[in-house]
């Protein structure tokens, strides 16, 4: 591979009509990475700053058929994984991960709406469990859904420790639990883990309402991946990235929903 091609890196995730999260978001991160960026769609949003109006899950062939053409033509280094849908999407994508087995998989496990509304039905939650956990090189919950991946709730820094072994155990290779939901202060600690080596990374907690920053975090650090960071360090570098993604944030929409400056915090890394 020449110095000029990049490493390329594959979402399958949900597309967010309103550019600030989803495919969208993801394509945006890779780009600003310098990374290329391929994409599935495994769901489609009617989406803007306020909210969601509909969804719609393509067949099965058709999410098969993109991945695929993705796997056949291009070097992939990281597949970041994002919204999926149901547990037959999410059966799917684990098969095909089994059989491509690419060399970084960072799941997002995407189950817990603005709102506070569940969207993954139970056996969707399970087959998360089950079939993406262990294929998975780094899974990035936040507080809730770290919460109802293991059945407990997490209530303060000593939870959140605890939380990170019993992911590990579930068969994750690593832990990036968000802090975020977890009230600490005027501080924001994310908490990494992989059975070995523990990290918290802390930022100021900004006064702001922001839209698509989880999406944004697991494709940086697939990108940082792509371009040879270890994984605690991949980590540390992409929450460094949303912290300049957030003091350059704009409202593009008609509520108070910010979302982030890509190409600006590319800019000032």
């Amino acid at each position: 591979m020449s110095p000029s091609t990049p490493f390329s890196a594959l979402t399958i995730a949900g597309s967010d009509s309103g550019g600030g999260a989803g495919i969208q978001a993801d394509l945006k991160a890779f780009a600003a990475h310098r990374v290329h960026g391929l994409s599935a769609i495994a769901a489609l949003t009617a989406q803007n700053t306020r909210g969601v109006t509909a969804v719609h899950v393509p067949p099965l062939d058709f999410l098969q058929a993109q991945i695929d053409a993705c796997f056949d033509d291009f070097d992939i280094h990281a597949v970041k994984l994002g919204m999926l849908a149901n547990a037959e999407v999410i059966h799917l994508v684990a098969g095909i991960l089994e059989q491509r087995r690419p060399p970084q998989v960072v799941l997002d496990p995407v189950m817990i709406a603005t709102s506070g509304a569940r969207l993954l039905q139970d056996s969707a939650l399970q087959a998360l469990r089950e079939r993406l956990l262990p294929l998975a090189t780094l899974i990035t919950p936040n507080t809730p859904e770290a919460e109802l991946l293991l059945g407990r709730r997490i209530n303060n820094a000593a939870d959140a420790d605890d939380a990170a072994d019993a992911l590990i155990g579930m068969g994750a290779s690593a832990v990036l639990l968000k802090g975020g939901h977890l009230f600490e202060g005027n501080r924001v600690i994310d908490r990494y883990f992989d059975g070995v080596t523990r990290e918290e990374f802390s930022h100021a907690r900004l006064p702001v309402d922001a839209h698509g920053t989880g999406c944004t975090l697991a494709s940086s650090i697939a990108a940082q991946l792509c371009c040879g960071l270890s994984m605690p360090n991949a980590c540390e570098a992409a929450i460094d990235y949303i912290a300049r993604g957030l003091q350059g944030g704009y409202r593009p929409g008609h509520s108070e929903v910010m979302v982030l400056d890509h190409f600006g915090a590319a800019r000032t890394a």
